[in-house]
């Protein structure tokens, strides 16, 4: 009997997980900005990829990671933004995880201000090397919603994340004195978490839609997944900031704002703004809408 309910429980993930990311699409900038101007010629970024070590070895071969930096012109150091990518749908499509996500219009809004941007591609994840393994189901199906393997993998996220800013504290290009961290989704609530975790580095934390589980998981799951997670950045001295847009598909308005408060309530320290995108528009993409949070990240940025 605990056989059948356990392929019941995966069989309605499954198809939950399935209706939510055909509602969603693949990506999160499916949609250009109303009343978009047509495109002006823009001068080339300076873009860079380097390999970042790490202290993992996977089939008796050391395990490098990829990271794409944006540097803006003139003498550094600059002060530098980790941006951290989010998952892969429902991860059922092993295609997308070897796509790096390092979005040039994202880098070129914060690159405008002066900012230096890393995006790093945790283990598997791009052109990283290693298994990716943040939380998936015995088969690899899909992400699982089971709260032990779903924080098991936010654990091995945060492994990689260490390498990366290790690599970063050490570059001449980076101000180590300025250094924020932010992501999208996945990486928003990494970015939170880690801020708390490493209370020492960062001077800020942007959180974009953040979750690490949907709250359409079954049984409510989601509740001893995303909360706990969050729970850890609340030793953050300083305020952070949490960006989502209604009608996400992923994350309930009063699931984010439940997760906030659950954060306050540990003792972080952060804003919350929700925005209101366009008829129709999936609220997951929220980051592609500069013109909705530009204002408010330039005030956090420029935030004592």
């Amino acid at each position: 009997m605990k056989n059948k309910n356990r392929l019941r429980t995966a069989a309605l993930v499954a198809a939950t997980f399935a209706s939510l990311f055909a509602f969603c699409g693949a990506g999160w900038a499916q949609r250009p900005e109303p009343q978009q101007q047509p495109q002006v010629q823009q001068q080339p970024l300076q873009r860079s990829v380097v390999r970042v070590p790490t202290p993992f070895v996977e089939n008796g071969t050391p395990v490098t990671l990829e990271m794409v930096i944006y540097k803006p012109d003139g003498a550094g150091p600059f002060p530098t933004v980790v941006f951290n990518h989010g998952s892969t749908g429902i991860g059922n499509d092993p295609a997308l995880f070897k796509q790096t996500w390092a979005p040039e219009r994202l880098a070129r809004w914060f690159m405008q201000r002066g900012w230096l941007v890393a995006f790093p591609q945790r283990r598997g994840r791009g052109q990283s090397d290693g298994l990716y393994d943040e939380g998936f189901t015995a088969k690899r199906e899909h992400y699982s919603c089971e709260p032990a393997i779903a924080l098991a993998g936010f654990d091995h996220a945060v492994a990689d994340l260490d390498a990366a800013v290790a690599w970063l504290q050490r570059s001449p290009d980076v101000d180590t004195r300025r250094m924020e961290i932010a992501g999208q989704s996945r990486g928003g609530i990494l970015a939170v978490a880690y801020a708390g975790m490493r209370p020492d580095v960062f001077q800020g934390a942007i959180n974009f839609v953040g979750g690490w589980m949907s709250d359409k998981c079954p049984g409510n799951t989601a509740d001893a997944i995303n909360p706990v997670a969050f729970r850890r950045g609340a030793a953050f001295a300083k305020p952070t900031l949490w960006l989502y847009g209604e009608n996400d598909p992923y994350y309930a308005m009063s699931h984010s704002r439940k997760n906030f408060v659950a954060f306050r309530e540990a003792g972080g320290k952060g804003r919350f703004e929700s925005f209101t995108l366009e008829p129709g528009m999936n609220g997951h993409g929220l980051i592609a809408q500069q013109g909705l949070w530009g204002k408010v990240v330039e005030g956090y940025l420029g935030a004592p």
